[in-house]
């Protein structure tokens, strides 16, 4: 074999595993790195007023967001092909999919909020878009691109004109959410497809927790 081969082929590899460790870095931090600055474990004891349902609705967005991409990203870590990029390129897809699954989730549990309310409990003087575009434009400070908190502002606005309160709660909520999660999280097209239904059903699960957690939580909004 010719040595200049050879060369090549170890640099290759040399590279490979240069490229393999730093995305395997890059990946042990995105757990932090997805939303550093919540304690998205937080016990929610009530919820008195509009305030405390949109942190409410904040905090569980971001715990979804982060569990169930952070979650289908490390268990995609071990199968090398895909991996054939560098980190810096690794590290801002994770960042576009993440803003873009987030905000998808703030409006499904914005809608489903006040729909669950609503029958429970009959309340019907909630501001659903100023709930959205607080959480919104306060994560803008945090990264948000503000781009794309423009044009989720705009799809909500769209939604909220066909939103029926009385039925959003019970005619699939959260299927932007889950479908987000799908097409944003980066992962090559052939995998995802292999992977969907697991990838779905992760995070309809997620979602069952939050609403178990509202379904507990009293609540003393004033109609």
């Amino acid at each position: 074999m010719p040595k200049n081969k050879g060369k090549k082929r170890d640099k290759k590899a040399y590279n490979l595993k240069l490229n393999l460790k730093a995305i395997s870095e890059v990946l042990s931090a995105v757990k932090d790195y997805l939303f550093p600055y919540e304690k998205i474990s937080k016990k929610f004891s009530k919820i008195n007023n509009e305030s405390d349902l949109t942190i409410f609705i904040k905090e569980k967005s971001a715990f979804v967001t982060q569990s169930t991409l952070y979650g289908y990203l490390k268990t995609r870590m071990g199968l090398k092909q895909n991996l054939m990029f560098t980190d810096d390129i690794f590290v801002d897809s994770v960042n576009k999919a993440k803003w873009n699954i987030f905000s998808e989730a703030v409006t499904d549990l914005t809608f489903f909020s006040i729909s669950f309310l609503n029958k429970k409990y009959n309340i019907d003087n909630l501001d659903p878009n100023k709930i959205y575009e607080t959480i919104l434009e306060n994560e803008i400070h945090t990264g948000l691109p503000k781009d794309i908190c423009e044009k989720y502002k705009t799809k909500f606005k769209e939604k909220l004109n066909s939103f029926d309160i009385k039925e959003y709660s019970s005619n699939s909520p959260f299927n932007n959410s889950c479908n987000a999660l799908f097409n944003w999280a980066p992962i090559a097209d052939e995998l995802k497809e292999l992977d969907k239904e697991v990838v779905i059903n992760s995070i309809k699960n997620k979602w069952m927790l939050v609403v178990a957690d509202l379904e507990k939580i009293p609540v003393n909004l004033k109609n």
